[in-house]
């Protein structure tokens, strides 16, 4: 336990915890939905599109690490059992059913956007009570805004694409 890292955040330790958790939660679920959808994508592109959600599922895996210590640090418990994510969860979990390429980059953008609305809620809530967990959700906040950014640019070269063959 980080009983100094606890004792300078105060009374707002448990809360920061719970914000922490929440985003692992966000951070497991994404994590899985970029590896899976990595696995059944579908389409033009295909490529392309598998190899970004691959580094992106690597990204959000490196998220749930620096969360974790995070909340150790402040002597929380992280989330113990998968079934809390769902429990917990700020942005939910999008399953590929539609594997064609279209879908599964919305499905990403959509969660990025989520995750970008997550961390800004808590750099807000510690940016004046908390240094260490503001830095740490304006880096991993920064990340979310360059998947999103990756994946609408993948979107639009898909569209290029439709509007080249027509």
């Amino acid at each position: 336990m980080g009983t100094k890292a606890r004792e300078l955040v105060g009374e707002h330790a448990d809360k920061i915890v719970e914000l922490l958790n929440r985003a692992l939660a966000d951070e497991w679920l994404a994590y899985y939905q970029y590896w899976i959808g990595s696995k059944v994508v579908k389409g033009p592109m295909k490529s392309a599109v598998e190899a970004e959600l691959v580094q992106h599922a690597a990204d959000e895996l490196r998220h749930v690490d620096m969360l974790v210590m995070r909340i150790l640090e402040l002597g929380g418990t992280p989330i113990l059992t998968p079934k809390r994510w769902f429990e917990l969860t700020n942005c939910g979990y999008d399953a590929p059913e539609d594997p064609f390429v279209r879908r599964i980059l919305e499905q990403n953008i959509k969660g990025e956007q989520c995750a970008i609305e997550v961390y800004n809620q808590i750099i807000s809530f510690t940016k004046d009570i908390d240094p260490v967990t503001y830095n740490l959700a304006v880096q991993i906040m920064t990340d979310e805004m360059e998947h999103e950014e990756d994946l609408q640019s993948l979107l639009e070269d898909l569209e290029n694409l439709k509007f080249l063959r027509s």
